[in-house]
């Protein structure tokens, strides 16, 4: 690649570094303070001030944003103060009740198992990950991963068990002993870029809209869609979680959030554009190619009115497949997955 063609991607590349490119929110990228309006802040709140993390610059993380600024929270009691939350902070929140709800994928699951104290209790949206290699990698179908050098954020990250679950169930170890395929950390998904371009790996596995940005570029071409490949498509790889505190001691207030979460969903899966412009102007996420973030926000597939009327949104069965996956690859010790799963769903009754 020529220096010119070089800078030109990179430039757009580094547009979506700022996003936090994390599951769902899970790592920090630096935004704007956001505030409620002048009319919010006059409003007497039923469940008073809470706080929600809601700054990690994420697009998928959109309902957040949305129901801030639409006031879908205040409509439901809530005076919601948008927060700044690495995955400790979050688990401790969760913990003591002090954050009563996020939004995560179901990475989640693991640290469940190991003693946080929540409960999934709604699905957020569709897949935000892709794979993607140069135009002239001779890389085209998942047999063709065998042998190959694979690129993730973080070794047990969502992207690295994404592609381990997509290998397994194509017949290819994922297990770094077996040798079927090596797995590479890059603290930085420009880095895994340029090392998938220069030929160090062979795929780099990145969050959106890093892989969208890449391939619209013209130089490197996908491979993997988490929102469209079989073995994950149509179900919900991100979910909101629940304090199992908060859940115990006021499940009215965690049916409020929910209704204010879905008033959003159906908001952005009925205006995706307008969403994209709040979230642009507002500066929730530092993506300016509008038309790029309206692409991704309508394949998420957050679900409407008519998607939960219909029982589109089975959001129970997505819980029991990732756990069932999750403990094939050796990511959830638990011994009886359709047991697990059960216990850490749970039903709440919104309406």
């Amino acid at each position: 690649m020529t220096i010119g063609k070089k800078s030109s991607v990179v430039a757009s590349i580094i547009l979506a570094g700022a996003l936090g490119l994390t599951a769902c929110g899970a790592k920090e990228a630096a935004v704007a303070e956001t505030s409620a309006s002048a009319e919010t802040a006059k409003t007497e709140y039923k469940y008073g001030k809470i706080d929600i993390p809601g700054k990690d610059g994420a697009l998928c993380g959109a309902p957040i944003y949305i129901a801030y600024e639409k006031g879908f929270f205040a409509e439901e009691g809530f005076d919601v103060n948008l927060i700044s939350a690495d995955t400790e902070t979050r688990k401790i929140g969760l913990n003591n009740g002090t954050i009563p709800i996020v939004n995560g994928d179901f990475q989640f699951f693991p640290s469940i198992e190991e003693g946080v104290k929540v409960k999934v209790v709604d699905g957020l949206h569709y897949g935000c990950i892709k794979f993607v290699v140069p135009n002239d990698s001779p890389i085209q179908t998942v047999e063709d991963f065998a042998g190959k050098k694979i690129g993730v954020d973080e070794i047990g990250g969502t992207p690295h068990q994404v592609a381990s679950v997509w290998l397994e169930k194509a017949g290819i170890s994922a297990d770094p002993q077996d040798g079927d395929v090596t797995f590479l950390p890059f603290s930085d998904g420009n880095l895994e870029l340029e090392a998938v371009k220069t030929g160090e790996i062979d795929v780099a596995a990145l969050w959106d809209p890093l892989g969208s940005i890449a391939e619209k570029s013209g130089e490197y071409r996908v491979v993997f869609d988490l929102s469209t490949d079989p073995v994950f498509a149509g179900k919900y790889c991100c979910f909101l979680y629940a304090s199992s505190k908060v859940l115990e001691e006021k499940p009215d207030e965690i049916a409020a959030l929910l209704k204010a979460y879905r008033k959003a969903q159906d908001w952005i899966a009925k205006n995706p554009k307008e969403a994209v412009d709040i979230i642009s102007d507002k500066k929730y996420s530092a993506i300016d190619d509008k038309e790029l973030a309206q692409e991704l926000i309508v394949s998420y597939t957050y679900p409407s009115t008519e998607d939960r009327a219909n029982g589109t949104a089975k959001i129970e069965e997505d819980v029991k497949y990732f756990v069932t996956e999750l403990k094939n690859i050796g990511y959830l010790k638990t011994e009886d997955p359709d047991a697990f799963a059960a216990e850490i769903f749970q039903k709440v009754d919104v309406d």
